[in-house]
C-alpha cells in the first residue's frame, strides 16, 4: 500500500481535488436552484406537497442507472456527471429548504409585513435567515450523499476517485486492485469529513447569534 501510494501521490491528489471540486460546485449549484424554487413554492400547501413527493420519488432512482441513461443523449465525460451528482444534491436540500420555510412563524412574517416590509424584503431579511439553519442541514446531508455518488459517475468517465475504484473492482485479484479500490474509498470518506467540517464553519459564520442560542 506504501508503495502504491507514494508512486501515484500526484495522481491521487489530482483525482482527490476533481472529486471535492466536482461536489462543491455541483452543492452551490443545486443549493440555489432548490432554495429559489422552494421561495416559489412553500406558501402553497399543494406545491410545497408536491415538491416533497417529487423529491421523495428522486431519492429512490439508482444512480447508476441515471447515469447509464445520461450516456447516450450525452456522451462521456464531465456532463453526466454535473447533472447526476447536481440532481441529487438539489433532492435534500429542496425538502428541507420547504420545511425551513413553512415551519416559520407566522406572527413574525405578520410583523414584518406591519412595518412596511414587501414581500421581497421579508423573505431576504427574515423569512430566509430563520430557516438558512434547516437548510444548511440539508446542504450537508446532500454534499455526505453526492461524495459518494461522484464516484460513481467514472462509469461515464467523469472526473474524481471514481476512477481508481472502477480501475481497482475490475482488475480484482491483480496486481494492485485492493490497493486501489482502498485508496479512493478512504479518500472519498476524507474528504467528505472534510467537506462537512467546512459546512459546519460555514454554518457558524453565516446563522445569525440569536438563531444559534
Amino acid at each position: 500500500m506504501t508503495d502504491f501510494l507514494v508512486d501515484r501521490i500526484d495522481s491521487i491528489l489530482f483525482s482527490s481535488w476533481q472529486h471535492f471540486s466536482l461536489v462543491v460546485q455541483c452543492l452551490l449549484l443545486a443549493a440555489v436552484g432548490a432554495v429559489v424554487l422552494a421561495t416559489l413554492v412553500y406558501r402553497s400547501p399543494t406545491l410545497s406537497a408536491l415538491v416533497n413527493g417529487i423529491s421523495a420519488i428522486g431519492l429512490t432512482i439508482p444512480a447508476f442507472a441515471l447515469i447509464g441513461l445520461l450516456i447516450a443523449p450525452l456522451g462521456f465525460g464531465v456532463g453526466p456527471a454535473v447533472i447526476v451528482v447536481a440532481f441529487f444534491a438539489a433532492l435534500p436540500i429542496l425538502r428541507n429548504a420547504v420545511v425551513g420555510l413553512t415551519g416559520i412563524d407566522p406572527s413574525l412574517v405578520e410583523a414584518a409585513r406591519g412595518i412596511g416590509m414587501g414581500r421581497i424584503r421579508t423573505l431576504v431579511r427574515i423569512e430566509l435567515p430563520l430557516a438558512w439553519p434547516v437548510i444548511l442541514t440539508g446542504i450537508r446531508v446532500s454534499a455526505q450523499m453526492v461524495m459518494g455518488i461522484a464516484a460513481i459517475t467514472a462509469y461515464a468517465l467523469g472526473p474524481g476517485l471514481g476512477g481508481l475504484i472502477f480501475s481497482g473492482l475490475s482488475r480484482l485479484g491483480g496486481a494492485n486492485s485492493f490497493e486501489s479500490v482502498a485508496t479512493g474509498v478512504v479518500c472519498v470518506i476524507l474528504l467528505a469529513l472534510v467537506l462537512d467540517l467546512l459546512l459546519v464553519g460555514l454554518g457558524r459564520l453565516t446563522t445569525p447569534r440569536g438563531i444559534r442560542v
